[in-house]
């Protein structure tokens, strides 16, 4: 099903918090139209009060309303650290690349706007949230922390993410490494949510699940957002005519009619996408297709899911 908001999917980066508000807040009113009403989405200015403890931050307000006890939780409670981890290498930018009327989305836009609606529900929650961005190496890191202050900066971090001017060609991902790197600076149990496309360009595909198994050995809980857009990259729906291809990371060029290889390329695609799956399945990986044209709420409410599992 789909959860509906009243703002479009999708925006300029004006304010990016505030999307972000917006994201969260239409996704919350739809879940409990839903038939997932019961599902926990309490924010964590309160929590639900646990018998033996002191009565000094029950909210009596609130049980007035509610007959139930909810004591008012501080900034400094944390429950949950999380790492959001996103890829930007070149291949990210497509399709959107170059296209300054916003017609079309890129799978790095898509990363953002949910990295940021994470990011705002993780707040709410008083949840202490970090960020790394990664492309040939580990461009951003910053540990999860859970003040103002710092919510601010990770805001900040995406937004200058997406500059037009910062979207550069022949930037390659070298996923395998950097996530090797991310694991040894995570240095206390953390849900780390990763942003990507998977198209690494090493050659050593096996060396990237090596990596993400790194992760999970190191007790981190994973999510993996795989995001594509289905109708180029995986429908492979291009007009029966000759097209230029060009890889964003390597520069390569293919001159080739799309009707040729349409079979041959959405098999290959599909069993990257299968053996993606299976070998997240194999490392206990929670991994969720990502459609960059299908909006937000596949993202949000797997966020949900998994953390009502740990907390």
């Amino acid at each position: 099903m789909s959860f509906q908001s009243d703002q479009p999917i999708y925006k300029k980066y004006e304010n990016l918090e505030l999307l972000a508000r917006q994201v969260v807040e239409g996704f919350i009113t739809g879940l409990h139209k839903s038939p997932f009403h019961g599902f926990s989405v309490e924010f964590a200015e309160h929590r639900i009060y646990n018998p033996g403890e002191s009565t000094k931050h029950i909210d009596w307000k609130l049980y007035g309303r509610t007959e139930k006890l909810f004591v008012k939780k501080f900034e400094e409670e944390t429950n949950l650290r999380c790492q959001l981890v996103i890829d930007n290498s070149s291949s990210m930018y497509f399709p959107g690349y170059g296209k300054n009327d916003n017609s079309e989305v890129s799978k790095i836009d898509f990363s953002i706007q949910c990295a940021a609606s994470l990011i705002y529900l993780l707040k709410k929650q008083r949840d202490a949230v970090g960020l790394s961005v990664f492309s040939e190496n580990l461009a951003v890191h910053t540990p999860a922390k859970s003040s103002s202050v710092h919510n601010k900066l990770l805001f900040s971090n995406l937004e200058n993410l997406s500059e037009p001017e910062n979207k550069v060609l022949n930037r390659r991902s070298n996923p395998a490494s950097v996530l090797h790197e991310i694991a040894d600076k995570i240095h206390k149990r953390s849900l780390v949510i990763i942003f990507s496309d998977m198209m690494e360009n090493t050659g050593e595909p096996n060396a990237v699940f090596d990596a993400l198994q790194h992760l999970r050995h190191n007790k981190h809980e994973v999510i993996l957002f795989h995001v594509f857009d289905k109708n180029k990259e995986l429908d492979f729906d291009f007009q029966n005519r000759p097209y230029r291809f060009i890889d964003m990371e390597t520069g390569g060029e293919m001159k080739l009619n799309p009707s040729q290889i349409k079979d041959t390329y959405r098999n290959a695609v599909e069993k990257f996408h299968s053996e993606l799956r299976l070998k997240c399945m194999q490392y206990q990986i929670d991994f969720v297709a990502s459609d960059i044209q299908a909006g937000f709420e596949n993202v949000l409410l797997s966020f949900f899911r998994k953390r009502s599992k740990l907390y």
